[in-house]
């Protein structure tokens, strides 16, 4: 039988903060609430973070790491048209809004929301995370203009970066409106914008 390993201290810290903070935002997480869902002592926090501040960060990049790794093995990278890997990138993040809230909204977006004015550090790993999305989808949409020969007025940049802006905003429509069902109609539009922006033909869709 393989040895099963055991997650440290600082793993079951980290993995709390993704947890605890989508569910209570920043501000309101404890040190104590951290160490409870995490099963640990105080001293172990600490021993691992000097701060709740040096913990965010480290969750912020723990979050990028975690979810760089499920999206850098996700199949639309299997497409032949960049179009297509686009377009299954847009479907992947729909498919990703199941559960409760707390389970599909981002960590980063959360953050940021709190700390962009009070506290730059953290506000820094947050963007390091949402545009490293952005550096991803980029080289794909770059080489759809080409293969579309399309001469548009915006960039590959700026596009991707409008991807994160519309997924963003989802999550906040879902919080809002404490519901799945209209942040998933937000990417829906999302999808069919770029396909617009590219020239695709639109599929009829049955009025609901």
């Amino acid at each position: 039988m393989p040895a099963t390993h055991k997650q440290s201290a600082k793993d079951k810290i980290l993995e709390a903060a993704l947890s605890v903070i989508r569910t209570k935002g920043y501000a309101a997480t404890t040190v104590d609430d951290l160490c409870a869902a995490a099963g640990v002592t105080k001293g172990a926090f600490f021993h691992h973070f000097n701060s709740k501040e040096a913990l965010a960060i480290a969750a912020a990049d723990h979050w990028s790491e975690m979810n760089g790794a499920m999206f850098a093995e996700a199949p639309y990278h299997d497409h032949v048209d960049p179009l297509d890997r686009v377009l299954g990138y847009i479907d992947f993040r729909k498919a990703l809004l199941t559960g409760e809230l707390p389970e599909f909204t981002c960590l980063v977006g959360t953050m940021v929301q709190e700390t962009y004015d009070s506290n730059p550090t953290i506000r820094d790993a947050c963007a390091r995370s949402i545009t490293g999305h952005v550096a991803n989808l980029e080289p794909d949409i770059r080489e759809a203009i080409a293969k579309y020969r399309i001469n548009p007025p915006w960039t590959a940049a700026s596009l991707a970066l409008y991807t994160q802006a519309v997924l963003q905003g989802a999550f906040i429509i879902a919080k809002a409106k404490d519901n799945v069902k209209d942040a998933a109609a937000c990417v829906d539009h999302l999808r069919r914008y770029v396909e617009l922006l590219f020239n695709r033909p639109q599929k009829k869709e049955k009025a609901r």
